[in-house]
């Protein structure tokens, strides 16, 4: 049945990514990132993920945008179906999306002014740009005057700056959806709200639906209308918003309430008895019961 409401639609998605044996130990084993994640993310929405590291969020972040195939499942963008098409309608694809990495030190080229590094997907895409148009997603997402930021490079940027630029490069060929990968993780708590309230701006303003990737449950009770509690590749908990953070059911997403923080201000510690499990040798039943209070 064909959804217009979605632009994302995931179904049954596992990634399995293979592990070479031992001399000794021959046969294959597998590390299950994800194993069986279904969502589907609406046109315009904001929808978050998060997870500890080693959920398998990041994983799923780069499936749904078509940057690793999946093992099984399907992912649609608008309604299609991006791991059974040609090159030539995927080159198409990925014109309508684009990601925002972790790291605003290590996601920009050093050698590169900001002015190439924000045009750089319209001359991947061999779409058509002005530095009026660069000018003007610099300035939307705060680097005012753009003038004043056009010839630097990189390392003449704050933590901050440097993000900016990376959320103005992804919004300069107008995406229809986004996927932020821990976008504010790196940057000082002090400075993290006002970027996630960039960033709902830019939703509204470009009419772009965006996935938020985090390991904090207040971050995605922030931006997110919509969340899915990743924990050792499956969903543990998904939901609106406010059903989530007022009432959670499942004890891990209760855990990372515990330690969640006003933004603003230092995360708590997460407490969790033990170590998230080996994902080549997963708990079986519920894969929390090791560590479960």
């Amino acid at each position: 049945m064909v959804n217009d409401m979605n632009i994302v639609e995931a179904e049954g998605v596992k990634k399995y990514f293979p592990v070479k044996g031992s001399i000794l130990r021959r046969e294959k084993r597998f590390i299950k990132a994800l194993d069986g994640v279904s969502l589907s993310i609406e046109k315009g929405e904001i929808y978050s993920i998060v997870g500890e590291t080693g959920s398998g969020k990041t994983t799923l972040g780069r499936i749904l945008i078509g940057l690793i195939t999946p093992t099984e499942g399907s992912v649609k963008i608008d309604n299609i179906d991006i791991f059974s098409i040609g090159k030539s309608e995927m080159r198409e694809i990925r014109k309508r999306v684009q990601i925002i990495f972790q790291d605003p030190y290590g996601s920009l080229n050093p050698r590169m002014r900001i002015r190439d590094i924000v045009s750089e997907p319209l001359k991947l895409n061999r779409m058509e740009y002005s530095t009026e148009k660069i000018a003007r997603v610099m300035e939307d997402v705060g680097l005012k005057p753009a003038s004043d930021f056009m010839d630097r490079y990189p390392h003449q940027l704050s933590g901050g700056q440097r993000q900016r630029v990376a959320i103005a490069r992804a919004l300069a060929i107008s995406p229809e959806f986004i996927v932020a990968d821990e976008p504010v993780s790196m940057l000082d708590v002090s400075i993290r709200a006002n970027f996630l309230n960039m960033m709902r701006e830019m939703n509204k303003k470009y009419n772009v639906s965006m996935l938020m990737i985090t390991h904090d449950i207040s971050v995605a009770s922030y931006i997110g209308r919509r969340i899915s509690v990743l924990y050792l590749g499956k969903v543990v908990e998904q939901g609106e918003n406010d059903d989530i953070i007022k009432n959670p059911l499942h004890p891990y997403t209760r855990a990372l309430m515990e330690a969640i923080a006003t933004l603003g201000k230092k995360e708590k510690e997460l407490h969790i008895k033990g170590e998230i499990p080996n994902p080549m040798d997963i708990p079986k039943g519920c894969r929390f019961h090791p560590r479960c209070p």
